[in-house]
């Protein structure tokens, strides 16, 4: 029997091993379920087993000071000299690189996938998440899963803009298999990735506007980071740390004007069927449980008039970074309210205002008296998914509504460049960008924008976890904990709406 098993979970900073962990070695008594050939297909498609977390090392500089990935350093040479259950004989073996043993004889590679088969029976495979049974299979899916979240981390050796509350998260978000970045200014954290020859992490609307400049005139490479699409049962506006994030290397999702990763999986990836099944089943369950980014809504449903077609128009945050950069020349509410009513001329027109603009958070509130001149009623109570789901069609100029809405399989119409526009999914009012124009199915746009651009944090085990995790636990209410600091920023939001109403009823 072996001492480990080959198939083992990463060193998770601040999380128990016996938490963390997806195998522990069979009990003596145990039954041996066979491994066939399948599994082991999948290990090398995915390169987990082993150290797989470790630093990549370079073949020239051996020994490494540090844990290294086998899977790097196999693919660098030319043989490996070991016996054949070596663990870097066994990767080896997958990955078609001949294996000399002592006596200087190459060995079967039939011997070492059979060596590896045996390796992984060895072990019993366990869900980390629930505790529950899994067979071998499902703890390779999950090693991918991590593999690809630390993959997406590697180089990046400082962080900067990151709000203090989102810290503890952050760290756990850009774990790189051996340590986070550190926390530092704008200047600070370009020097240390200038010097150290890494990227820098950024939150893009807190460091200053010069940033993508000064690190391009200082060959430092950005990687921006951004709430991801199923966030938390919170606001960020209200300091409820986020339980998903994405990490763009090229760009952000939100601006239309150059190139970011998310578009740039929508336009070549090849979405094969095993993904796109997971995806229908991740939107089916997501429709099914409810489940929006700005969580959970008790308020009442309006009433909808009957014979008149009904539009649904959301309103954002004026200065919000998506509709500077994706409203493709939308200039607020107002103007994004008109040019609704322009394009529904008789139509019934309930208006929605953002929830952070509501909350008294973010700029963009308009007067009632200057809404209803152009919609037929202000609504910022009723549940959201239903009232998307009961109109004949919902207007967006930027916002994650509009794609919420598409997986319920609703009709889009898009004033600006969202992520979503522009793959024939929706109708485009604006000119949409000679990158996009592909065709893609709804369930290719969640396989991209749920499961392989964003990361995710479960909030129970604080273990990496993929979409289906979080939609479960957003579900059934397992979040952090409301703190001082939220309870404060609810306060403080209330307090400026109260200034702002006051200053509308005194001014008329």
């Amino acid at each position: 029997m072996f001492s480990k098993p080959f198939l083992r979970s990463p060193p998770f900073p601040g999380i128990a091993p016996s938490l963390a962990a997806v195998s522990v070695v069979r009990d003596a008594g145990d039954v041996v379920v066979p491994v066939d050939d399948a599994v082991l297909d999948a290990i090398a498609s995915a390169r987990v087993g082993g150290t797989f977390w470790g630093a990549r090392p370079d073949v020239r500089g051996w020994p490494p000071q540090t844990e290294s990935d086998p899977w790097a350093l196999v693919a660098q040479a030319q043989s490996i000299h070991a016996p054949a259950e070596d663990e870097l004989a066994l990767i080896a073996g997958l990955l078609g690189v001949p294996v000399i043993d002592l006596d200087g004889a190459i060995i079967d590679p039939d011997l070492l996938r059979a060596t590896l088969k045996a390796r992984i029976a060895e072990a019993r495979y366990r869900d980390c998440f629930t505790g529950e049974p899994v067979d071998a299979m499902q703890a390779v899916t999950q090693l991918a899963d991590w593999r690809r979240h630390i993959d997406g981390n590697r180089g990046i050796v400082a962080a900067s803009g990151m709000a203090f509350w989102k810290r503890e998260a952050i760290r756990h978000f850009l774990w790189d298999g051996i340590a986070s970045p550190r926390f530092l200014s704008a200047d600070r954290g370009l020097r240390r990735a200038r010097r150290e020859k890494g990227a820098l992490a950024v939150w893009p609307s807190r460091v200053p506007v010069t940033m993508p400049q000064d690190a391009a005139d200082q060959g430092v490479a950005l990687a921006r980071v951004e709430d991801g699409f199923l966030r938390s049962r919170g606001l960020g506006a209200g300091l409820h740390p986020p339980g998903s994030v994405v990490v763009d290397r090229t760009g952000i999702y939100y601006n239309a004007r150059a190139a970011n990763d998310l578009e740039t999986l929508l336009a070549t990836h090849d979405f094969p069927p095993a993904l796109v099944d997971r995806a229908r089943r991740l939107r089916e369950r997501v429709c099914a449980t409810g489940v929006t980014k700005y969580g959970p809504e008790a308020g009442k449903m309006i009433d909808l008039p009957t014979g008149m077609r009904t539009v649904l128009a959301i309103g954002q945050v004026d200065d919000d970074l998506s509709v500077r950069l994706g409203g493709a020349g939308v200039d607020g509410n107002l103007d994004f309210l008109k040019r609704v009513r322009r394009a529904e001329p008789d139509a019934w027109i309930v208006y929605r205002p953002h929830p952070d603009v509501q909350a008294g958070h973010r700029k963009g509130h308009l007067p009632d008296a200057v809404v209803l001149a152009h919609a037929d009623v202000i609504d910022s109570g009723a549940p959201l998914m239903e009232l998307v789901q009961a109109v004949d069609e919902l207007h967006v100029l930027s916002s994650l509504t509009g794609f919420e809405a598409l997986m319920r399989g609703r009709s889009v119409t898009v004033h600006g460049l969202p992520f979503y526009a522009g793959w024939g999914l929706t109708r485009d009012l604006a000119k949409s960008s000679a990158r996009r124009g592909r065709k893609l199915s709804v369930d290719q746009l969640v396989a991209a924008a749920l499961i392989l651009y964003p990361r995710y944090l479960d909030p129970v085990t604080r273990l990496p976890c993929g979409p289906e995790i979080m939609v479960d636990r957003m579900a059934d209410g397992s979040t952090p904990p409301m703190t001082w600091l939220i309870a404060l920023r609810a306060l403080q939001g209330k307090f400026r709406r109260f200034m702002t109403l006051s200053a509308e009823f005194l001014h008329g």
